[in-house]
């Protein structure tokens, strides 16, 4: 494709999450998060891994916006931790708490970098999860409330962008559904769909904390982690309709709930007696007005239409790694899943599909109406090495050269991609794998705690600083 140059106002940027990368668990009132229980569980997280310490990044907070400076970012994806400003959930504010977030944006301010807080990244506090059985409990989406009210209150001069919650279906389906995170609970269907609606009612509730006590001027949307399909063959329109009438079936649940203030009316159908209670007034809060969207975007699959494979009965599993509330689909849903052969390229364990980022960008923008979109996540986890002082990661570059010429296209095609952030600035406690995998375009040698810019690191740089695909 010809070279296209990102305009001015596009954002660059690198995401963290504070469980993966701070540490300092049991510091300056820190409370108990559902993942600190979870991976002190024998067996829970591959090499009996924690996040106690992690990168050590709430006390080399200096240090790590100084690799942001270098790679020439300008902005950066944090989440603050939850039991890091109200231990038990809900209750008093820990002072300490607050007051170091505010002196890490302030940090990032002075370094030139644009602040994007996500207020939940998965790291529940325990108490809640004691008290009212976390996410299965509309009290907690109420706590959500007042806690998203206390930091947008003492951030939101500062912070003008806003993510109320990362991920809702992996939130809900990994934490409850499959129990491989935190909590680690397995709930029966019509269990998981009242954790999601609760889950929504907290996303509206984020929502609304940054309408009513950030001051105008702040932005509010959502972190998502779509399942994204492209056409296998984008120049027949059947193969197009399929891809969008994919991604809406699969993102429905969530999406047209916060879009359009309704479930799909199939899925529930389907759901019957399963579906989730919806009391009066839910609806219009889960569905309180965003101003952008955030796509967390690894992978993808490919779809075609039904009618080419005569007699479809079943949708191969192509990308059933990415969690979903959708009902199996069938042939009459208008779309077939193309199931990846063995010997595809990868990044790691992901397929190599960078064309999910400019079909998932166009589906957000022409199935949901979405103005305003943001990249939030994207990146590989491979088994980097550090050899005679350098990480030689051309995988990784390999990676972000594709999915940067996908990004590209959508800018190319006036579709409002504002920014794009990998997943992630450093090395980091990787949830289930704990620190098997690396993700970071820094490594970091957790013995030592020294970071060292990888081969990706510095090629993220080169196209930051030429403003397009080098």
């Amino acid at each position: 494709m010809p070279k296209v140059e990102f305009p001015k106002s596009f954002l660059f940027g690198a995401a963290t999450a504070a469980y993966q990368i701070e540490g300092a668990a049991r510091e300056d009132g820190r409370g108990e998060s559902i993942w600190d229980r979870f991976s002190h569980k024998p067996g829970m997280i591959k090499n009996g891994d924690t996040g106690d310490v992690a990168c050590d990044s709430y006390h080399r907070a200096a240090e790590d916006i100084a690799l942001m400076k270098n790679t020439g970012l300008q902005a950066y994806r944090f989440s603050i931790a939850w039991p890091r400003v109200i231990p038990g959930g809900e209750g008093e504010v820990n002072p300490k708490g607050l007051d170091w977030y505010s002196r890490f944006v302030d940090k990032l301010l002075a370094a030139g970098i644009r602040p994007f807080a996500t207020m939940y990244h998965w790291d529940l506090p325990q108490a809640l999860e004691d008290k009212y059985g976390g996410w299965r409990s509309r009290k907690t989406s109420e706590a959500f409330g007042r806690y998203a009210e206390a930091v947008v209150r003492r951030l939101g001069d500062r912070v003008r962008d806003w993510m109320p919650l990362n991920e809702m279906p992996a939130v809900i389906v990994a934490g409850y559904g499959w129990g491989r995170h935190a909590p680690g609970i397995v709930e029966a269907r019509a269990g998981l769909n009242r954790i999601q609606h609760n889950v929504l009612l907290a996303h509206g509730h984020g929502v609304r904390a940054v309408r009513e006590c950030g001051p105008r001027g702040c932005q509010v949307g959502t972190a998502l982690n779509p399942r994204c399909y492209v056409p296998l063959c984008d120049s027949k329109p059947g193969h197009v309709e399929a891809a969008a009438k994919a991604f809406a079936h699969f993102n429905g649940p969530i999406l047209d709930s916060i879009t359009f203030g309704r479930y799909p009316e199939k899925w529930i159908a389907g759901l019957a007696a399963d579906a989730p209670a919806v009391e009066p007034g839910d609806m219009e809060l889960i569905s309180s007005k965003c101003d952008f969207i955030g796509l967390n975007i690894y992978s993808g699959s490919y779809v075609r239409p039904p009618s080419e494979v005569p007699g479809a009965k079943a949708i191969p599993p192509g990308n059933l790694g990415i969690p979903s509330l959708a009902l199996d689909p069938t042939p009459a849903d208008g779309f077939l899943e193309i199931a990846m052969p063995a010997g595809y390229p990868k990044a790691g364990s992901i397929n190599m599909l960078p064309q999910a980022i400019y079909w998932g960008v166009r589906h957000a923008v022409q199935v949901y109406g979405y103005k305003k979109v943001y990249i939030t996540e994207n990146g590989c986890g491979l088994q980097d090495q550090l050899v005679n002082g350098e990480v030689q990661d051309l995988e990784r570059v390999l990676y972000y050269r594709l999915h940067l010429q996908s990004a590209a296209r959508a800018v190319a095609e006036k579709l409002p991609l504002k920014g794009y952030f990998i997943w992630s600035l450093l090395d980091n406690f990787e949830w289930s794998v704990g620190y098997s995998e690396r993700c970071g375009f820094h490594y970091v040698d957790y013995a030592t705690q020294k970071r060292i810019p990888k081969f990706s690191a510095k090629y993220y740089a080169a196209c930051i600083a030429a403003r397009r695909v080098v």
